[in-house]
């Protein structure tokens, strides 16, 4: 294990692969109140071209994901989730980082994504990679009403 991360000194980033869809759910339903479903990862990795969703593995195991959507020139953050364990450690940067370099390989001058008001570490995060709140979208998480914070990145 790292000293100060807790995690193995290995870290890889990879594209998901369908063989990492129950580890991925397993992480969606440790980290959301209503985690996607199957049939919406395997449709977002088997049949969603727009679509690009990395794993992070340490130590053999699955411990974290980002997705995104990119159409013409921006990208959109559908996901990014942890295992417990391993939040507040880099990570989530490390992944977002290799996002911004996909999308901007794929394409994409500017990224945007949505994220829940009562989510101060994930606006943080996003913040320290220069996104800034650009609005709010009312009652857009349905499964509590909550509205959603729209965070912009203009430039890749």
């Amino acid at each position: 294990m790292g000293e100060t991360t807790g995690l193995p000194a290995a870290l890889n980033i990879r594209a998901m692969e369908m063989t990492d869809i129950d580890a991925v759910l397993a992480v969606e339903e440790a980290s959301f109140i209503t985690p996607w479903s199957r049939s919406a990862f395997v449709a977002e990795v088997e049949d969603n071209d727009l679509a690009c969703y990395l794993v992070a593995e340490a130590g053999g195991k699955v411990v974290g994901y980002a997705g995104m959507w990119v159409i013409l020139d921006e990208a959109h953050v559908t996901n990014v989730a942890l295992l417990p364990a391993c939040r507040g450690q880099g990570l989530g940067m490390r992944l977002m980082n290799a996002l911004c370099r996909i999308a901007k390989a794929l394409g994409a001058v500017r990224m945007t994504l949505e994220v829940r008001p009562s989510n101060h570490a994930a606006q943080r995060l996003y913040g320290k990679l220069g996104f800034e709140v650009r609005g709010i979208r009312p009652g857009y998480y349905t499964d509590t009403r909550e509205d959603a914070v729209i965070m912009w990145l203009d430039k890749l």
